[in-house]
Parts: C-alpha cells; structure tokens; sequence
C-alpha cells in the first residue's frame, strides 16, 4: 500500500476515533468514566504515532512524493511547513480554544466552580505551555534554518553547473523531514501529557475539526478550479 492510499485509510479512522472521543462523558465523573476517557485519547495518540512510522517509511523510500503531498489539497499544501503542519500551531490551539471556554464559562469560573475544561487551565499548566512554546520555536527554527542551507546548496549547485552525490543530496532531504515529523509528534505528546484527560480530549477534538475543516475547505475549493 502506498502512502496515499495509507492516508485515506488514515483519515477515515480518525473521524470514527473522533466520534467516539466527542461521545466520551466529559467531564469524567466516575472512575469508569475517567478511564473510558484516557483510552480515547490513548488511542488517538497512538493512531497519531502510527500516521508518522508510516510517513517515515514512505520518506526513506521516496522523500520528494512526502514533498509533494498529493494525498492533500491545494490549500493543506500552501499551509505547510516542511511537509506537514507547524509544531507551534498546536499552541495557538490551545491559547484560542481556552479563550473561548474561558469567556463562555466567566461567570461560573469568577463564583469559584471548576470547570475542568481548557478554559480552566491552571497557572502551572499555562506556564508549562509557554516554556513549551519556546522551546518548540527554537526547535522549528533550527529545522528551518537545515532546509535553508539545503536549498542554498542545491542553488549554488544549479548555478555553477556541478552535480554533487544524489543518493547523498536525498537522504539529508529525508533527515530534515524526519527530524520536522519527530518535532511534531513530540510537541503533540507534550501538549497532551501537560492536560488533563477532559482537557487533552478537548485538545485532540478541536485539532481535529480544524484537520477536517481545512480539508474540506480545500477540496471545494480544488473543485471550484477545476471546474472553471
């Protein structure tokens, strides 16, 4: 099987994983239900840690289709960052989404009742996500600035008329995807141990409406050009 068939498979799965997220009892207010709700998670994490052993598979055997991402839309494709979506994105999830909880829940939380949820998030919890946040955006930038000096390599390579080692060329190329997919899973791992089960299913939800939102979006959008 490749990739792109992988990917359809992939996705399909995570849609029913997050329907039985979404009908988890949230917040858990039984034993059973607390555990009902870790195995949901559980499972979406490693169905997340599964997408990635199997990308990295795909890169070592053909890095440039991982580049070219056929299996997403025109506008998944415009918003990434070497090959898949940015670490740091996962923070700007997690700030919108306890915004929102937060304001819609003011009143109960300025009476002192708990709400559980990512509006409720504690002062350790924001401070661990902000100490995150840095440390991922070091991280990007340092991947960044690898793909930049292969760019700028092959650029000088073009321009003066020499051909280096391809086989050489290729496989730093899958090294730097490797090493963006790694930073990714890590920071995704990162976020979800810092919540709490309730939080880290509303985390896992939301990311995901935002995945299938886009995609959709990019599709009509696809389909509109085509048909012009």
């Amino acid at each position: 099987m490749d990739f792109h068939r992988f990917y359809e498979t992939w996705y399909e799965q995570l849609h029913h994983q997050i329907r039985h997220l979404t009908k988890a009892p949230r917040p858990p207010t039984t034993d059973d239900h607390h555990q009902q709700l870790t195995q949901h998670v559980n499972k979406v994490m490693f169905h997340f840690s599964e997408f990635y052993r199997v990308k990295s598979l795909a890169a070592n055997q053909d890095v440039l289709s991982i580049f070219s991402a056929r299996w997403c839309t025109t506008l998944e494709r415009s918003l990434h960052w070497i090959a898949g979506w940015r670490p740091t994105t996962a923070f700007h999830l997690i700030y919108t989404e306890s915004s929102i909880l937060f304001e819609s829940r003011i009143v109960d939380i300025l009476h002192g009742l708990r709400t559980g949820d990512l509006g409720d998030l504690s002062p350790a919890q924001f401070t661990r996500v902000s100490e995150l946040q840095c440390e991922t955006v070091q991280q990007e930038n340092a991947i960044t600035d690898q793909l930049s000096e292969w760019q700028q390599d092959e650029a000088i390579e073009l321009v003066s008329g020499t051909c280096g080692d391809l086989d050489k060329k290729i496989e730093r190329l899958t090294k730097i995807v490797e090493k963006a997919d790694e930073l990714r899973l890590r920071t995704l791992k990162a976020v979800v141990e810092l919540l709490t089960p309730q939080q880290a299913a509303e985390f896992l939800i939301a990311a995901a409406q935002l995945h299938f939102g886009i995609h959709k979006w990019g599709l009509n959008h696809d389909r509109e050009r085509s048909q012009k």
